[in-house]
């Protein structure tokens, strides 16, 4: 009787023992998780481009400079319910565009303009999205072609304005945040900029490219305007929105 006793209390006490050992295992795994949620959750860092103290008139003339732009995009297309995802490559100069759009890696329509004339337009667009999808992408990456336009100062930001056009800059960034289009049947095509990040380049390609803009007022050694893109962009027409992710972004001068 005596040792089925003790066998009884040498279990029990085995038995608080591995408890002890599963209540501290279980403490060490919320901490752990607890730790992971804190560092998940502290602000990151963003780097941001900082042009303070030099003229946007500056920092235009020497975008217009930039011949072409190429740029690979993800592009979400919206229409009252409906929408529709895929992606895009882009070709652009001032006055020519050439857009592939893609649906599951598939080619699923082309369109090319070449001074304001659509040479290829398949499958064909209707007014809306073509206006959404030429004038919208044309404007927006080249948005400092605007001409004979107002410069107004306010306290973070310069107004761009002309008889049909208004873009809003970020004095800091010298990149857009804001454009309004207005169309000939007085429709308003508006633009929305988000998230700034800078192109990656080669080493070799940096220091080229300090060689050639040493005179630039524009080039520092950490950031270079050229370099710097918004990469989120949102184009408004009438009940069309068209959201775009920019996944690579170049240009030729």
């Amino acid at each position: 009787m005596l040792k089925r006793l003790l066998k009884i209390s040498e279990i029990s006490q085995r038995s608080a023992v591995s408890g002890q050992r599963s209540k501290l295992y279980v403490l060490l795994l919320l901490t752990a998780y607890c730790l992971l949620l804190t560092i998940s959750c502290a602000p990151k860092h963003i780097e941001m481009p900082s042009y303070e103290g030099i003229s946007l008139e500056n920092a235009i003339s020497e975008l217009k400079d930039i011949k072409s732009i190429e740029a690979v995009l993800s592009v979400d297309y919206e229409k009252g319910d409906s929408a529709m995802s895929g992606d895009a490559s882009l070709v652009l100069s001032e006055n020519n565009l050439d857009l592939k759009l893609y649906y599951l890696g598939f080619l699923a329509g082309e369109v090319k303009e070449e001074n304001g004339v659509i040479i290829k337009n398949k499958p064909r667009l209707d007014k809306n999205k073509s206006t959404i999808l030429i004038d919208g992408l044309k404007n927006s990456f080249f948005w400092w072609n605007i001409k004979d336009y107002t410069l107004q100062e306010k306290e973070d930001i310069y107004v761009l304005k002309n008889s049909y056009r208004k873009i809003l800059v970020n004095k800091k960034t010298l990149l857009p945040v804001q454009q309004t289009i207005e169309l000939n049947d007085g429709e308003e095509l508006n633009i929305f900029y988000e998230v700034p990040i800078k192109t990656e380049v080669s080493e070799d390609t940096s220091e080229k490219i300090m060689q050639d803009s040493q005179h630039s007022t524009l080039v520092t050694p950490n950031s270079s305007l050229f370099l710097w893109y918004n990469s989120r962009l949102k184009i408004e027409f009438k009940n069309h929105i068209v959201k775009i992710k920019v996944k690579s972004y170049s240009v030729v001068r």
